[in-house]
């Protein structure tokens, strides 16, 4: 029987390792299907007055509503979309009537629309605050020149805009503009990929099992013969 324990022994503490960890991924799998539904919560409250100095942290995703002046200092970020293709965000400067000078993400529009005319001047605007966390060392400088940019970057767009540091993803605004198609902020950019390590810990945990079988049961004819 002496032969028998060491194996017996690696495969059930190997197991117990496996197991334990698809149950702290099922742990880990409710704890983040719960902080998006809060976000997805907050994202469709009723919107607010915009915060005199907004925090990006407690007040990352809140709804606002701005009342102002939609101006032509545009910043083009070169993004793709889901079953349309390539094309820009446009981030346009906003002039508050209140006079402060943020900025608002408009949307897409396809490549051939990046220089074309939009609507510019009088509106009041929906959306939610949000500081994208976009850059790491794979993204592009951006062409200043030729207005084109990799990634929404709050302070370096602020600083070319002339801006505060306030981004508000349009979600509806006053004006009819068909020529920007909003792109609202929602939970789906943020990974969850915790039902891919479930499969994927308790897979290992039924491969090693089976594995333990396989390596006693040879030891077992081994010995036979």
């Amino acid at each position: 029987m002496s032969r028998y324990i060491l194996p017996l022994v690696f495969g059930i503490v190997g197991t117990a390792i496996l197991v334990s960890l698809g149950n702290w991924q099922v742990r880990r799998l409710a704890e983040k299907e719960a902080y998006l539904a809060a976000i997805d919560a907050r994202i469709s409250d009723a919107p607010v007055a915009l915060p005199a100095d907004p925090d990006p942290v407690a007040d990352r995703f809140l709804p606002v509503e701005v009342s102002g002046t939609l101006t032509s200092d545009e910043v083009h970020l070169l993004v793709s979309v889901k079953k349309v293709g390539a094309g820009y965000r446009i981030v346009s400067a906003f002039d508050t009537d209140e006079g402060r000078r943020i900025m608002v993400d408009r949307g897409f529009v396809p490549i051939p629309d990046k220089d074309a005319v939009r609507y510019v001047g009088p509106v009041t605007i929906t959306g939610n605050l949000h500081w994208p966390d976009e850059v790491d060392s794979y993204t592009p400088e951006n062409d200043v020149d030729g207005n084109i940019w990799f990634a929404r970057d709050v302070p370096t767009m602020a600083a070319a805009l002339g801006s505060e540091p306030v981004l508000v993803i349009l979600r509806e605004m006053s004006e009819n503009d068909t020529s920007v198609t909003p792109l609202p902020v929602d939970s789906s950019g943020i990974p969850n990929d915790h039902l891919e390590y479930i499969v994927t810990w308790y897979g290992l945990a039924i491969v090693w099992v089976a594995m333990t079988l396989y390596y006693l049961r040879r030891l077992r004819k081994t010995k036979k013969a």
